[in-house]
């Protein structure tokens, strides 16, 4: 079980790492990438970019170094609402493709968040 939630908790922050970094040092990419983005001021974006990555830091680094593991399933429960947010955003818009990605990096927080505490 501790090989896969590492699995799990890995895909999860390269997702979140690739994400944030596109939104909060990318601006055009991500302008370019997602359509939602011009629908949006740009400092909301490199907000949640930044929380993405944060989201990622906390999501390895506490448990990895065994200083504060309880950060773990907070950061990964923060990144579930950051996520199903997310979602919420894309189904009034009727972005259903983003919806897809949404619901696969909810389930991956909430199976770390639950099974980290």
């Amino acid at each position: 079980m501790n090989i896969a939630l590492w699995i799990v908790q890995g895909l999860a922050a390269l997702g979140f790492v690739y994400s944030g970094w596109l939104k909060a040092f990318q601006y055009e990419k991500a302008k370019a990438s997602w359509g939602w983005v011009k629908d949006v001021s740009k400092g909301f974006v490199v907000f949640i970019g930044l929380a993405e990555l944060l989201g990622a830091i906390g999501i390895i680094l506490p448990q990895a170094t065994n200083t504060s593991p309880v950060l773990t399933p907070i950061a990964a429960t923060t990144l579930a609402v950051v996520v199903l947010f997310g979602a919420l955003f894309h189904m009034k818009r009727k972005e259903y493709r983003e919806i897809s990605v949404n619901l696969v990096f909810f389930a991956f927080a909430v199976f770390v968040a639950i099974s980290r505490f």
